[in-house]
């Protein structure tokens, strides 16, 4: 059941996405991010303000992101997308999407979100093993994700069922 919706959701965005000028990955990548929210449990006093998501580096997901939070809440929370152009900057967020590209170590953008209860996003092959909680893959020409419940658990996140069955999970 949840499956099905959580592929629904996907497709519709894809298919909301039209013809225009897109990239098609970044959507993708935007739904899922925005998907993810309903099914990870962050503490209380993370309730209480903005629902923040970090963009580290340069992305077309940071424009998508931004346009998502136009519309759509979290937990009855305003949106508000941050863009970081290095691991210095980063700030307290409920989710950081790091880019492929980025220069910055992994071990320094987990050293600078270690004290927050933080969703950590990837997108570069090895990081869900190397600290993320979720890691962005492409297998067989779809767009997957990888599932390092420990590494949520660090940050005070829980996990719903829902989310691990949808997962490549990562140990």
């Amino acid at each position: 059941m949840f499956r099905k919706l959580f592929v629904l959701v996907v497709l519709a965005g894809l298919f909301l996405a039209g013809t225009g000028n897109y990239d098609t990955n970044a959507k993708i990548k935007a739904v899922y991010i925005f998907n993810f929210t309903k099914y990870i449990e962050w503490p209380k006093e993370y309730r209480e303000s903005d629902f923040i998501i970090g963009v580290l580096g340069d992305s077309p997901l940071f424009t998508e992101l931004e346009g998502m939070a136009e519309s759509k809440k979290v937990f009855g929370q305003k949106i508000e997308v941050r863009k970081f152009k290095s691991a210095s900057e980063i700030d307290k967020c409920h989710m950081l999407y790091v880019a492929r590209d980025v220069a910055d170590p992994i071990n320094s953008v987990i050293g600078k979100v270690k004290d927050y209860s933080t969703l950590l996003i990837t997108d570069k092959e090895g990081l869900a093993k190397q600290g993320s909680a979720i890691n962005f893959v492409v297998l067989q020409n779809r767009q997957k994700f990888e599932l390092n419940q420990s590494n949520a658990l660090k940050y005070n996140l829980k996990v719903s069922n829902s989310l691990e069955a949808l997962a490549i999970i990562v140990n």
